[in-house]
């Protein structure tokens, strides 16, 4: 497969997983979704008959409307989690307020399963925190060799080699790091004295 082949467009399927997954990591949406769950038994149980052969068992209560309207509320509350995510924490609270109200009213919160579902939806979307994006590194930037906000070190800085020229630089350590550096004649006295220690390294002349 060479460069200039043109990669393959993803599916329908496929697109559409990616934007479903984006969107729900934009939003409370689990909490969304246990909320609106809990008010499904919650306002089903006081209106369900359960038929035993020719024997019908209803569940109803005289608090029935109510928990109707609170089964609604918490579908509606796990919907504005969803579309209205600036509104999570009311939401959150509204949905734990009204679990707690529903151990009274609606059989025990629909046989416990209602109101462990709308505490558990309320209390994540009152956690729930926006991500933040990470700051992309602009194209061309040199690297400083500074940290990644993971804690792992970005790549090394390049060290910085004194140029050639400078003083007490011997000649070549520029071009070789590790070259060993020639000794360098005494700072003080005079051309003869240079010139003899330049004869106890063997390669020069001694006078």
């Amino acid at each position: 497969m060479s460069a200039e082949t043109p990669v393959h467009s993803v599916g329908t399927f496929t697109r559409a997983r990616l934007g479903f997954r984006d969107w729900r990591g934009s939003r409370p949406f689990w909490a969304g979704l246990l909320t609106a769950l809990g008010g499904v038994p919650i306002a089903y149980f006081p209106y369900a008959t359960l038929k035993l052969g020719t024997m019908s068992v209803t569940m109803a209560t005289t608090a029935g409307s109510a928990s109707l309207i609170i089964g609604v509320l918490l579908f509606t509350l796990g919907l504005t989690m969803w579309f209205q995510k600036a509104t999570r924490v009311f939401a959150g609270i509204a949905a734990i307020i009204l679990g707690l109200v529903s151990l009274v009213v609606s059989n025990i919160g629909g046989f416990v399963i209602g109101f462990l579902l709308a505490m558990l939806g309320g209390a994540m979307a009152v956690s729930w925190v926006p991500t933040k994006a990470k700051p992309e590194r602009a194209k061309g930037e040199p690297d400083t060799g500074k940290q990644d906000p993971d804690g792992e070190s970005a790549t090394p800085a390049t060290p910085v080699l004194p140029a050639q020229g400078e003083p007490g630089t011997p000649y070549g350590a520029v071009n070789d790091p590790a070259a060993p550096s020639a000794p360098l004649p005494p700072a003080g006295g005079d051309v003869a004295d240079a010139r003899g220690f330049e004869g106890q390294d063997g390669g020069y002349r001694v006078r």
